[in-house]
């Protein structure tokens, strides 16, 4: 008896696993739900499906998606795209928006989008409503030195023909920018880019930069604008501490030069003196000769010390005579 009940419950076990493998591999809600919604499938369509490794519930809802919508798609198509790592839902969400919105989207072009990395999908909804981008604070710096900060915002439209190739929001925040700093840049005054910020967003605007993006400029507003440094001011004083310094160092290189030049001045007095001295040392000698030779007799050499001895004391009284205003003063 016990053995009859295990082969029953075995048999049983079977039959579910046999009924799942069949509808895993032969999905015939699947089919069903796609023959309500006029889609034609057939089941052996579906069975290779498994076998090729392709979900057959994302292609088979796509297609119903796409046949409810009015579109007319090919299984193989949806397949191949799939296959080659495409979002099959978002390619056909978003030929079915574009079919709404009167957008001109086929399906070569949308798969090629998907391919190229970008969201087909939400560049259809941007096609549809606009979007805002803001700018970082732009750094600019008018003609007569002060310094202005201003923040943008960029209304951008997706350009659905040049999202295969074209630049993204990173190149048209950098043109905005560029356009900025131009712009302030060629103002003769800070004051008249104040008095009239929407001078900058004509002038940027005409400048054509959205040419190879994925978007359409279609406005560009000034936020905000805000006074920053003196830039003028700040650049005239470095100027001004570069020429004091240079100043200064050229000063202290004279100074050097008459210091080596009185260093100079200095050591030739020495040499001079010293050259003095010797021919002073020579004197003796040569009087001594002149005495020995009788070119000099005693009586000259007594009155030439006479002389020597009348100079000696006028000097020393001219030199006490000086001295003595200071002495008395004291």
């Amino acid at each position: 008896m016990d053995i009859g009940i295990g082969f029953a419950i075995g048999i049983i076990v079977a039959c579910l696993v046999l009924l799942w493998i069949l509808f895993y591999f032969v999905p015939v809600g699947l089919w069903f739900s796609a023959l309500v919604s006029g889609v034609r499938v057939s089941l052996i369509q579906l069975i290779l499906m498994r076998w090729r490794r392709v979900p057959p519930r994302i292609i088979v809802q796509a297609l119903i998606e796409g046949t409810k919508a009015g579109l007319t798609l090919y299984r193989n198509d949806l397949e191949a795209h799939l296959l080659a790592g495409g979002n099959v839902p978002k390619v056909v969400h978003a030929l079915v928006s574009a079919q709404k919105a009167n957008i001109p989207l086929d399906f070569r072009m949308a798969t090629a989008i998907d391919l190229a990395g970008r969201d087909v999908y939400e560049a259809v909804q941007m096609s549809v409503i606009p979007k805002v981008i803001n700018t970082p604070p732009v750094t600019a710096v008018a003609k007569d030195g002060i310094q202005l900060i201003a923040k943008a915002r960029v209304t951008v439209r997706a350009n659905i023909k040049q999202l295969v190739g074209g630049a993204g929001e990173e190149t048209v925040l950098a043109r905005v920018g560029e356009g900025i700093v131009s712009s302030i840049g060629s103002s003769d005054s800070h004051k008249q880019v104040l008095e009239n910020p929407d001078s900058i967003s004509k002038v940027v605007l005409n400048k054509g930069l959205d040419a190879g993006t994925a978007f359409e400029i279609l406005s560009i507003d000034i936020a905000d604008i805000d006074i920053g440094r003196n830039i003028g001011a700040v650049l005239q004083i470095d100027q001004a501490n570069a020429d004091k310094n240079i100043a200064q160092a050229k000063a202290e290189e004279r100074r050097a030069m008459a210091v080596a030049t009185e260093q100079e001045m200095r050591a030739k007095a020495q040499e001079m003196r010293a050259k003095v001295i010797e021919a002073e040392a020579q004197v003796p000698l040569a009087m001594a000769e002149a005495l020995r030779n009788g070119n000099l007799g005693v009586m000259d050499y007594y009155q030439l010390k006479n002389v020597q001895a009348d100079t000696s004391m006028r000097d020393s009284i001219a030199n006490r005579g000086g001295d003595a205003p200071s002495s008395i003063e004291g």
